[in-house]
């Protein structure tokens, strides 16, 4: 893999790691002020095929610290955390959190390790027993050594996989399990399904998931979009019956593959983009389902078609405490089960290194750039 690094060099207003990779360069681009202006041009000239949308302006915001480890209590598990891995919902939650003066807010939800110390009402885990969990919103998260969570969210690591292999999978099987089964009431079992899911934005990390899960535990038809030939590959791979590229219009490409009727949509990203089209390639009756944070989204255009829409949040159980907050330490471990009997497999796609601030600038960017394919892993600490 080939690397450039700057850093403050003459003339240049930008410091920069970069990572050449499929042909393109990506990485953390940090601009500082010369003479009060953001010289793109020059980064430009430097690396040909640099884009605008690459730029992370907050990403100072990340910065390694210690602080005391935290002690559990009640039904909390501490766990020495091994790897984690960086979702979307990581640089959001960057980009809005306001701690408050003299605290800082960790972030990270996905981590595989092994449990160290249990509180006195914990009944699930024991110290040395390996783990994985995707942690709540609302507490402190999993970018540090060690971490504190809910042993009802927490399943048991899969044997056959690395801890880095395992931190790529919690928090985007709860969000395709949740969504495919909890939302859109697909029916786990073989028997036949006629009809079509349809999974936008498919090539990123719940996409890769949920295109497994469907193929490998139901009986519908796998429709995915993706529009790089690489994302292409990586959908077909997994599992898909076919791909479409939803950079160019949907109806007559889906209509020319002459699948069974859309019954199902799972929209992953760009919903505000891409709701309209869907609408007029999905069955009547049909449900549609959605993660993300659509900037407009008009439910009238359901309506004509009775369609029912549905919303996914992973995070809806521990922020809540539902009563049946325990789903997803049952989830966890039957997907543990899948992934050990080679049903599903880990969609772990770049390894970045050890866990410290440099390296997660790295995964944030790439995250931000919207070219990443399966899950980044961080590892270790150093």
């Amino acid at each position: 893999m080939k690397r450039k690094n700057f850093a403050r060099r003459p003339g240049c207003a930008v410091e920069a790691t970069l990572d050449l990779i499929d042909g393109k360069w990506k990485g953390v681009i940090l601009y500082h002020l010369q003479g009060g202006s953001q010289r793109f041009g020059e980064l430009r000239r430097l690396m040909p095929g640099i884009t605008q949308r690459m730029l992370t302006k907050q990403l100072r915001a990340l910065f390694d610290f210690e602080t005391a480890k935290p002690e559990p209590t009640g039904r909390d598990i501490r766990v020495a955390v091994k790897a984690v891995s960086v979702n979307p919902v990581d640089t959001k939650v960057r980009k809005r959190a306001a701690p408050p003066a003299g605290e800082t807010k960790i972030l990270g939800y996905d981590a595989a390790g092994v449990v160290e110390a249990v509180g006195p009402e914990v009944t699930l885990f024991k110290a040395g027993d390996e783990v994985f969990y995707a942690g709540s919103i609302l507490r402190q998260g999993t970018n540090a050594e060690f971490h504190l969570v809910d042993e009802r969210i927490v399943g048991r690591k899969p044997k056959t996989l690395s801890f880095a292999e395992a931190a790529a999978l919690p928090l985007t099987s709860i969000t395709a399990w949740e969504l495919l089964f909890d939302r859109l009431g697909a029916v786990p079992g073989k028997s036949l399904d006629d009809r079509t899911l349809l999974i936008t934005g498919a090539a990123g990390g719940v996409g890769s998931i949920l295109i497994q899960l469907a193929r490998r535990l139901t009986g519908l038809t796998v429709l995915a979009t993706a529009t790089r030939p690489e994302s292409r590959d990586w959908c077909l791979s997994l599992g898909a019956h076919a791909v479409v590229d939803h950079g160019k219009p949907i109806k007559e490409q889906i209509e020319a593959l002459k699948l069974p009727p859309v019954g199902l949509v799972a929209s992953l990203t760009h919903s505000d983009q891409h709701y309209k089209a869907i609408v007029e390639v999905m069955a009547p009756q049909s449900k549609f389902g959605l993660i993300d944070d659509p900037a407009e989204f008009s439910i009238a255009a359901f309506k004509g078609k009775a369609i029912s829409i549905h919303w996914e949040s992973m995070f809806t159980r521990s922020m809540f405490t539902t009563p049946d907050i325990i789903a997803q330490h049952n989830l966890l471990n039957d997907v543990a089960d899948l992934i050990d009997k080679g049903v599903v497999r880990t969609t772990l796609g770049d390894h970045y290194g050890s866990i410290n601030a440099a390296n997660l600038k790295r995964a944030h960017a790439l995250i931000e750039s919207n070219t990443s394919r399966g899950k980044i892993v961080l590892e270790g600490w150093g």
